[in-house]
């Protein structure tokens, strides 16, 4: 069955690629946990509403009254529902609460052979403030915007990520175009020489032998030429398997493969990327991360306390209607402290630990920084060698499509043996090969650079990786 030819840019295979790829898949689904983790909390910090209800209890117990040396069996039947606001104060850590809480009570006493029926209701206002200690909920906040800002720069890092392996095999499958390119040009040239001998050795103008060394190399030029076929759909299968295309889709790749001079400040191209790189940002939130640990850690074993007020009003009476007409005012302060006395020394130790921690990550981010400047440096070095080899394969195309013009009039005119002239065809298709493998290089390494410093050197403007994303996407 044939399928149509379908033309692909580089950009076009990097769509598919983000639409496709199982890897960025999977870092988005990171990011939206981050992102849906971060949103729970901030929600959390508003106010929560809750309503409890216990439509029936019953109790029968026997106990000791101490005050009387007797023993005395209560009976209860109750029915009771509460209904509260919680409110976090995030600049404090404190939380208020307002809760409210109906009741209606059947009890029998034996002590006094009494019983007791009807409503009481509790209202009261809670507010516990704790001291001396650090903020919680403004730490867990930070840590989940932290970790929402890693997801975010993972998923824009994979992106760029892709982007390299996309291009690299987009090229690669370009480059196999060309060698069947230039793989046929060369079957058609011996094609033609093998017809110039066979001609001439016809007329008896010609050896027989030479006869025998055209058809050997039209063979090899034939081989050539089958196998360049074999490369290029194994390599294109590759390519469609990478960025998700159905491997029954018969592609071509269609690359922008000029080459312009381009023109680096190595300087500009460091700043930008020590400015602008997300791996920097990363060893960053690791430092925060460590530094948040070490508030922790020395929370452990500490000094600290908590403020406990609360104020309300209780009523009861038989009557719902007239449950306040004789209401009590509830009333309470608490101050309670955790006087740490001895641990040891595990709080010393540990908060050593985290502080090695930090600092260890401090060096993670200076060497990151290192790199950086290194790998931009390597491939400014690297651009600029590559002009000049770009330069040199483009004259040693030209110059071997003339020597090969030049062999072939020889050749045709007797003063040259078919076996020479399958030297310099080869000579010809080997520099197209080098010059078009110096065009991909050269504009994989300007991508490579372009990943280094997060800077278009080509067009000239920064470039700005995607962070969020849409969640509806999955």
């Amino acid at each position: 069955m044939l399928y149509p030819q379908q033309g692909f840019t580089l950009e076009a295979a990097m769509t598919a690629a983000e639409e496709n790829s199982p890897t960025l898949k999977q870092t988005r689904l990171n990011l939206l946990r981050s992102q849906e983790n971060l949103n729970a909390q901030r929600a959390a910090l508003k106010s929560n509403f809750s309503l409890s209800i216990n439509p029936f209890e019953y109790s029968h117990n026997r106990e000791f009254l101490d005050f009387v040396s007797e023993w005395n069996t209560t009976e209860s039947i109750r029915s009771y529902g509460s209904f509260m606001v919680s409110q976090p104060i995030v600049a404090t850590d404190a939380r208020v609460s307002l809760t409210n809480r109906l009741t209606w009570q059947d009890s029998y006493s034996e002590f006094n052979d009494s019983r007791t029926t009807g409503f009481n209701n509790n209202l009261f206002l809670t507010f516990d403030q704790p001291i001396f200690t650090y903020n919680r909920t403004k730490l867990q906040i930070k840590e989940l915007e932290l970790a929402l800002e890693n997801s975010q720069l993972n998923y824009a890092m994979q992106r760029l990520s892709m982007e390299r392996q996309v291009a690299q095999y987009f090229y690669f499958v370009y480059q196999k175009q060309q060698s069947l390119t230039i793989s046929d040009e060369a079957y058609k040239n011996m094609q033609n020489s093998y017809t110039i001998i066979n001609n001439k050795v016809g007329a008896g103008l010609s050896a027989r032998e030479e006869l025998f060394q055209a058809e050997l190399n039209l063979a090899t030029s034939r081989s050539d030429y089958e196998n360049s076929i074999v490369d290029l759909e194994n390599a294109k299968d590759d390519f469609k398997l990478l960025i998700g295309l159905s491997l029954f889709d018969d592609i071509i790749v269609i690359p922008d493969i000029s080459v312009d001079t381009v023109n680096i400040d190595i300087a500009f191209a460091i700043d930008q990327g020590l400015a602008n790189r997300m791996e920097l940002r990363q060893r960053k939130i690791d430092i925060e991360t460590s530094q948040f640990d070490l508030i922790q850690t020395k929370a452990l074993n500490e000094f600290k306390g908590e403020i406990s007020l609360s104020v309300g009003i209780f009523g009861d009476n038989e009557a719902i209607s007239k449950i306040y007409r004789s209401p009590t005012d509830n009333e309470s302060v608490s101050l309670s402290l955790t006087i740490p006395l001895w641990d040891w020394g595990e709080r010393e130790s540990r908060i050593k630990a985290a502080e090695y921690s930090i600092d260890s990550r401090e060096l993670s981010y200076q060497e990151e920084e290192n790199d950086i400047i290194i790998n931009i440096r390597k491939v400014y070095r690297n651009l600029l060698n590559l002009k000049n080899q770009i330069e040199i394969a483009v004259q040693n195309v030209t110059n071997a499509e003339l020597t090969y013009e030049l062999n072939l009039e020889r050749y045709e005119n007797g003063d040259l043996t078919g076996m020479d002239l399958n030297i310099y065809q080869n000579q010809l298709s080997e520099k197209k090969l080098v010059h078009t493998n110096s065009l991909i290089t050269y504009k994989l390494e300007l991508l490579n650079l372009k990943i280094q410093t997060l800077f278009d050197f080509e067009n000239k403007v920064p470039v700005t990786p995607v962070t969020t994303i849409d969640n509806n996407q999955n």
